[in-house]
C-alpha cells in the first residue's frame, strides 16, 4: 500500500525532510541565543545610562580599555579644550546619513592630562573633504563637560579601515593611543561622546543616545523556525496521503468495467 515509498523520488523527499527538522530547530535555538544576548546588551547599555555620573578618572587612563560594562557610563571632566589640536573623523553619518565628520577635541584636564571628547557631527562642506572644515569653536576657558564614555575604536570592532595618507587633522578611528602619540601627551583610554555643555545653534549635532537592539525580532526567529520543523513532518504525511489516494484513483480507473448484459 505504500511500497510508492520506496521509489526514488520519495526516498529523497524524505531524507530532505529528515534534515530539515534538525537544521530547522538549531536554528531556532541559535535566534534564541540571540534573543538572550541581545536582551543582556540592551539591559547593560540601560543601566550604563541610567547610572549616577561619575568622574572620567574614575573609570580610565592612559592605555587602558573600556570594558563593556563601563560602555555608555555617563563621566564628567573638568578642564580646557585644545581646539588647535583639534582632528575631524571622516566618514561619519548623522541621523539622517548624511556623511559628514565627526569633531574630536582634546579636553586637557586639571592635571595635564588628556581626555578626548567627540563634540558631534557636522556636515562635510566639499566633495573632495581635503581641507580641515570650518568647525564651530567649544566654550573656551576651565568648563565641566559630561558625556558617554565609550571604548577606543579599531578596525576589527567596527569595520572601518585605518586609512594612511589622509589629510593633515583627519582620521578614521578614535583611537586614544594613536591620539597619544600624535598628541604626545597622557590619553585616558577610551573616548566621551559629549552630552553638556549644549553646542551652540545646535552645531556640531549631538551624537544621540544608543538605541535597543530588537531582540523581540529574533525571539519571533526562533518561534518561526520551531513552527517550520513542527510543519515538516505534518506536510510530509500530507503529501503521503495526496500520493496514496491519487494512486488508488488511478488504479480504480485502470481496471476494466464490467460488461452490461443486453436487455
Amino acid at each position: 500500500m505504500y511500497r510508492f515509498l520506496l521509489s526514488r523520488q520519495w526516498v529523497i523527499l524524505t531524507l530532505v525532510a529528515v534534515l530539515l527538522i534538525p537544521t530547522m530547530i538549531r536554528l531556532g535555538f541559535w535566534q534564541m541565543h540571540r534573543y538572550e544576548e541581545r536582551t543582556a546588551r540592551n539591559d547593560l547599555v540601560a543601566r550604563a545610562l541610567d547610572a549616577a555620573p561619575v568622574p572620567a578618572e574614575s573609570l580610565t587612563a592612559p592605555g587602558k580599555k573600556i570594558t563593556t560594562r563601563e560602555r555608555y557610563r555617563t563621566v564628567t571632566a573638568q578642564g580646557r579644550f585644545d581646539t588647535e589640536r583639534e582632528v575631524v573623523v571622516r566618514r561619519r553619518t548623522d541621523s539622517d546619513d548624511n556623511i559628514g565628520y565627526h569633531v574630536l577635541t582634546p579636553f586637557v584636564l586639571n592635571d595635564g592630562r588628556i581626555l578626548l571628547v567627540n563634540r558631534g557631527w557636522i556636515p562635510a562642506d566639499g566633495p573632495s573633504q581635503t581641507a580641515f572644515p570650518e568647525v564651530p569653536a567649544p566654550p573656551g576657558g576651565e568648563i565641566t563637560v559630561t558625556g558617554r564614555l565609550m571604548p577606543d575604536e579599531t578596525t576589527e570592532a567596527s569595520g572601518i579601515k585605518d586609512l594612511e595618507g589622509l589629510p593633515d587633522r583627519q582620521i578614521m578611528l578614535i583611537n586614544s593611543a594613536q591620539q597619544a602619540e600624535r598628541l604626545k601627551a597622557p590619553v585616558l583610554g577610551g573616548y566621551v561622546v559629549l552630552m553638556e555643555p549644549e553646542p551652540k545653534n545646535g552645531t556640531p549635532e549631538r551624537i544621540g543616545r544608543p538605541g535597543n537592539e530588537d531582540a523581540a525580532l529574533n525571539y519571533a526567529y526562533a518561534i518561526q523556525w520551531w513552527l517550520f520543523a513542527a510543519a515538516v513532518p505534518v506536510g510530509w504525511w500530507f503529501l503521503v496521503r495526496r500520493e496514496k489516494r491519487d494512486r488508488e484513483t488511478a488504479e480504480d480507473a485502470a481496471q476494466p468495467q464490467p460488461e452490461h448484459a443486453a436487455v
